[in-house]
């Protein structure tokens, strides 16, 4: 570690979500030494959100000895330009509807340290890549199975942003074409998403056990209030409709997976988010889906992992991790 990053031993990093907004001071280990968090809806401008954000993040950087101890700052948020610095008409957030300025507002506000913005799939490769399972290597794909489906792709070591910052939107190739394709958040139909995030696993929770008359534990739930949680608890109680709603979102993630071996040839893919707590449950059926789909020339040289970084803290890491990664351009 070089003088100045001994000076400056800590990057911020900002997990922006759709309800919360966690801040975290990381150290070049991965140890945060000190969050705080504020609601990312409770604004209606995104002047408000930053201010109260500074307001917040000055109690921490404080207790870590000030901003002459911060080198950078790193956000990981929805509709998030890493080329431009600004959201980009982010539908889900009150203040984000046209463009934002983030990295530059929160740059100013903070002393002028370097300030990166990225979504929250890239933040989450960049810090499996920095702390994590992807330590050491240079082409993998991280796909983050949340309330959507996102993507991170690193090719050669960098991570693929294409011609405009929005590249990597694998949650929206189309998997069903046609009328059958479920109706999608982007407005498309048929989109992976649709299918394999958790609103996804609740959506085939629902249509598995209206077209079936086999007893399962989901039965006992209003069918509006089932989860992917719940489909995960029943599944490892041995629910036979439960495991079938996992064997068919596992095969649709790992014939998808076939086909992005295609274009990138990673060492591994990498599952991030509340639905790979089911481990075996959905893990087997991607791999048997990618096995069954894959090009020959793919075949046994993919390895299938877990996010090796804590859950509570991992979309921190992720973002703190980018801002570690502007200091080493």
């Amino acid at each position: 570690m070089n003088e100045k990053s001994t000076i400056k031993p800590y990057v911020i990093g900002l997990d922006l979500g759709g309800t919360n907004s966690v801040f975290g001071i990381v150290d070049s280990r991965g140890d945060i030494k000190a969050t705080t968090a504020i609601k990312t809806q409770g604004y209606e401008t995104s002047e408000a959100y930053v201010d109260a954000a500074v307001d917040a993040l000055q109690i921490i950087i404080d207790q870590v000895g000030g901003i002459d101890k911060i080198k950078a700052m790193g956000i990981g948020a929805p509709n998030a330009n890493y080329y431009t610095g600004n959201i980009e008409h982010a539908p889900n957030l009150v203040w984000g509807k046209g463009i934002v300025p983030l990295a530059k507002m929160f740059s100013d506000r903070l002393g002028g340290i370097p300030v990166a913005i990225t979504n929250d799939a890239n933040a989450a490769a960049i810090g499996e890549m920095t702390y994590g399972v992807a330590r050491g290597m240079k082409n993998f794909i991280v796909i983050t199975l949340g309330t959507g489906v996102g993507s991170g792709i690193v090719v050669n070591g960098q991570l693929v942003y294409g011609h405009d910052g929005f590249a990597g939107e694998l949650g929206h190739v189309t998997m069903v074409r046609g009328e059958e394709g479920r109706s999608c958040g982007c407005g498309r139909t048929g989109c992976l998403e649709a299918y394999c995030s958790a609103t996804g696993v609740a959506r085939t929770a629902r249509e598995i056990l209206e077209k079936s008359t086999e007893p399962s534990l989901l039965r006992d739930l209003k069918p509006e209030d089932i989860t992917s949680l719940d489909v995960s608890i029943a599944a490892g109680k041995g629910d036979k409709i439960a495991n079938e709603i996992f064997e068919f979102t596992g095969k649709m993630l790992g014939e998808a997976c076939a086909d992005f071996a295609a274009f990138s040839s990673p060492e591994a893919f990498i599952f991030f988010g509340g639905l790979v707590k089911a481990g075996d449950l959905i893990m087997n059926p991607i791999k048997k889906g990618y096995d069954d789909h894959v090009l020959n020339i793919f075949k046994g040289k993919a390895q299938f992992l877990i996010s090796g970084l804590d859950g509570a803290s991992a979309a921190v890491l992720g973002a703190s991790a980018i801002g570690w990664e502007i200091n080493a351009q």
